[in-house]
Formats: structure tokens, C-alpha cells, sequence
């Protein structure tokens, strides 16, 4: 059985102590070999200057592709194509096209309001030269109708030419197996066009539940019970969290994930640690 491929996420950080940290993130995970690392773009491009300047860091730091996550919610046409082709400039080969959230207080949703106008944007203006990798929800998305629309809605982003998906993070693997399941019965070759897990580990309880509140992910129930009876314990907390999460990757793995994306925090624990316990670095 080969390997999974696997990703990590970073996100822009706030202050220069951040910054720093960040860095040196990056240098501890590149160790592992992974296949890129992508970059989150907040709200509205609320994040543009920090996701820029980390983006173009990263690119001039290591070989290790470099995945920025584009946003369209807000932008108009002109701002998205001088983004690509600065993009294009730098070297940069993939991109995570996403919707995006609404910030606050913004009314409109401009030229481009969901993913599915994004990935065909891209394809107009810049042809073949990125990989896109857009987001799927094997839990279904908070604001869909239905799961039926969710899975049209991401069968369409693969047609209009998505490479791949990555998940939403998820704790139960059959959701993810459902989906992939569902995706190759609607005529979608998740080979070809694979559909990368998402992976979250757990290291603090408050967080874990508030990131899953509020994109809509379910913590199973033994879980919460268990992460609630450690209360402060913070290292039964990581330790639980780490045996939780390198299961489900054993389970993925044995079904033939074809990747994992993990999404890091900006830290190099319990990141590193997963990926050398389940033997995917070089």
C-alpha cells in the first residue's frame, strides 16, 4: 500500500513574534518533506497584506510548493486577476480557491460571490498553469440545503476544473468514505481528482469546539465527554487528542486516502508527531 501524500496549513500571523514562530514552524514541518504548505486569506481579504508577505517569504525560503488560499466573496474581477498574476510571478503553481465568510458589516458580495465563479475565473484568466484545490465538507456545509446540494455544488467546482478537495476537518471516517463514495457515483474519479482529508489534531478542548461549532464539524460524543472529564489536564488532553486522531488517519490510511492536509495552527506539535508515528515523512 503507498503512502499518502500529505499538506499542511498555516495562517498569517498577527504580530512579529508570530511572524517569527512561523518561520520556524515552516523550517521544523519542511524537514518532513510534504507536498506543499497553503496560507489562509481571511474574511473579505482581511488578511491580503499578511497572506502576501508570508506567501512570498515562504516561496523565497525552500523548494516546498506553496498553496495561497484565495477568497472571492468582496473582490471584483480586476483585484482577483492582478492577485493570480502576481501569483503567477512569484512562482506560485497551486491555490486553494474558497468562497470565503462575510466579514462583518459588508453588504455586497461582489463579481465572484461563490467558489464555483472563482475556480471558473481562474481558469479563463490563467488557463492550466495553477492546480486548484477548493474545499468539500464531508459533514455537509452549515449553510447548505442539503446534503444532495452540497454534493452538486461540489461535483460542479470539479467540472469547472478543481484538481482536488480538501475536507473540512471530521472525527468520523465514514462521513469522509460516504463522500467519496457518493463523489465517484456522480461520475467524479477521486484518483484523478482526489479528495484530500482534512485533518485537525486536538490540543485544547475550548478551541477545538468553538472551530467546530462554528463551520459545522461534528465531535463525536465520546469525545466531548472524554475532552470534558480532563478539564485543565492539558497533557491528557494532547495525549487523548493524539490517540484519537492517529486512528482515524490508521483508518483512512487502510481505505486508501490518497492525501492528508493538516491543519497545523501555526505549530510544529502534535503536527510532526503524526506524521512520523504513521510513517508518511521521507
Amino acid at each position: 500500500m503507498s503512502k499518502p501524500a500529505f499538506s499542511f496549513e498555516f495562517f498569517p500571523a498577527k504580530t512579529e513574534q508570530g511572524g517569527q514562530k512561523l518561520l520556524n514552524t515552516y523550517d521544523e514541518l519542511n524537514k518532513l518533506a510534504p507536498s506543499y504548505f497553503s496560507v489562509t486569506y481571511g474574511a473579505g481579504g482581511s488578511t491580503r497584506s499578511r497572506t502576501l508577505d508570508i506567501v512570498q517569504t515562504l516561496c523565497a525560503r525552500g523548494d516546498t510548493d506553496i498553496a495561497p488560499h484565495m477568497s472571492c466573496i468582496g473582490d471584483d474581477k480586476v483585484e482577483i486577476a492582478g492577485l493570480l498574476d502576481h501569483y503567477k510571478a512569484l512562482g506560485i503553481k497551486r491555490l486553494v480557491a474558497l468562497r470565503g465568510d462575510l466579514p462583518s458589516g459588508q453588504v455586497g458580495m461582489g463579481e465572484l460571490p461563490f467558489a464555483l465563479d472563482l475556480v471558473k475565473f481562474i481558469r479563463e484568466h490563467s488557463g492550466e498553469h495553477f492546480r486548484i484545490e477548493v474545499a468539500a465538507y464531508p459533514e455537509m456545509h452549515p449553510q447548505a440545503r442539503s446534503f444532495e446540494f452540497d454534493v452538486d455544488n461540489l461535483v460542479n467546482k470539479y467540472q469547472a476544473g478543481a484538481n482536488a478537495a480538501i475536507t473540512q476537518f471530521f472525527y468520523n471516517a465514514d462521513s469522509y468514505l460516504y463522500l467519496r463514495d457518493t463523489l465517484e457515483k456522480r461520475g467524479i474519479d477521486t484518483v484523478a481528482q482526489p479528495l484530500i482529508a482534512g485533518i485537525m489534531p486536538i490540543t485544547n478542548s475550548s478551541n477545538l469546539i468553538r472551530f467546530a461549532d462554528s463551520c459545522g464539524a461534528d465531535i463525536p460524543r465520546y469525545v466531548r465527554k472524554r475532552l470534558a472529564d480532563f478539564g485543565d489536564d492539558s497533557k491528557s488532553i494532547r495525549e487523548f487528542g493524539f490517540e484519537v486522531v492517529y486512528r482515524l488517519c490508521e483508518r483512512l490510511m487502510s481505505e486508501g486516502v490518497p492525501a492528508m492536509h493538516f491543519y497545523s495552527m501555526n505549530k510544529v506539535e502534535p503536527n510532526k508527531r503524526l506524521v512520523e508515528a504513521l510513517g508518511l515523512s521521507a
